[in-house]
């Protein structure tokens, strides 16, 4: 069985002190030999310029893709436009299209209203430059009006150009399996158009706990129950979370995922040891 490929998110630090750690944490993920980073991109591009340092910086520091998040709501071509050549002058062959949230206080969608309009964008401003990668949600996103609304979302995004998506991040391999099917039926090719999936380390409960309930992500009953007794017993969380991600990366290892993208919350553990435990680096 091959083993699938692997890559690692990034969020930009806030402050000086953050931005030095996380280059530190890209070069000993980086020894891991990644696919890509990912660098996210804040709501209407509020970290628009914090995103750029840090993947000017990542590009500069070794030969590994830097894959940046692009999102276009509230954007106009225009922004879009010098966004894609100031990414070719470094260099940058992949990008993550995403629709993104509209800034508070702002009306108005812009002329990108959708992620599947950026991707049409990119590649008719770009042509075949750049690997796009969109996002896609095994248990719905939370403003779709049905799974089957949601799916359409998804296909239409491959059909305008996506070569592959992300999954937002999940604990039941089954949703995953599920929406994978689906879009094969669809006449989606899931290995050659990949669908990746989402992985986020358990390290903190609350923490875990309010990603999920803002973005939909279904955390199982038995997890929940288990984190809520450990209390803040912060050992026995991570042990307990090291556990549940290890055999849900095992479930879809068997059942052929093409590859991994870790939401890595700018740690080098536990994503490292999971890489290692999972035999990916061998």
């Amino acid at each position: 069985m091959s083993k699938p490929a692997f890559s690692f998110e990034f969020f930009p630090a806030k402050t000086e002190q953050g931005h030095e750690k996380l280059l530190s944490t890209y070069d000993e993920l980086n020894k891991l030999s990644p696919a890509y980073f990912s660098v996210t991109y804040g709501a209407g591009g509020s970290t628009r310029s914090r995103t750029l340092d840090i993947v000017q910086a990542l590009s500069a520091r070794s030969e590994t893709e830097i894959a940046p998040h692009m999102s276009c709501i509230g954007d106009d071509k225009a922004q879009i436009a010098e966004l894609l050549e100031f990414y070719k002058s470094l260099g940058i062959r992949r990008l993550v299209a995403l629709r993104g949230d509209l800034p508070s206080g702002q009306v108005g969608m812009g002329e990108l209203p959708f992620a599947v309009d950026l991707v049409k964008f990119i590649r008719e401003y770009s042509g075949d430059h750049f690997h796009i990668e969109v996002a896609a949600y095994p248990e719905m996103h939370p403003q779709a009006r049905s799974f089957e609304f949601d799916v359409d979302n998804l296909v239409n995004k491959y059909r305008a150009g996506a070569n592959a998506s992300i999954t937002q991040f999940f604990y039941n391999a089954d949703s995953y399996l599920y929406l994978r099917d689906t879009l094969e039926k669809r006449g989606i090719d899931t290995i050659a158009q990949p669908l990746v999936a989402g992985i986020m380390p358990i390290t903190n409960s609350s923490n875990l706990i309010r990603f999920a309930d803002s973005c939909g992500a279904d955390i199982p009953r038995y997890v929940r129950k288990q984190l809520a007794d450990f209390g803040d017993d912060s050992k026995s969380i991570r042990e307990f979370g090291f556990d549940v991600v290890y055999r849900l990366c095992e479930r879809l290892m068997s059942e052929g995922v093409p590859a991994m993208h870790f939401y890595s919350m700018n740690k080098v553990e536990p994503n490292k040891r999971l890489v290692e435990a999972l035999g990916l680096t061998v």
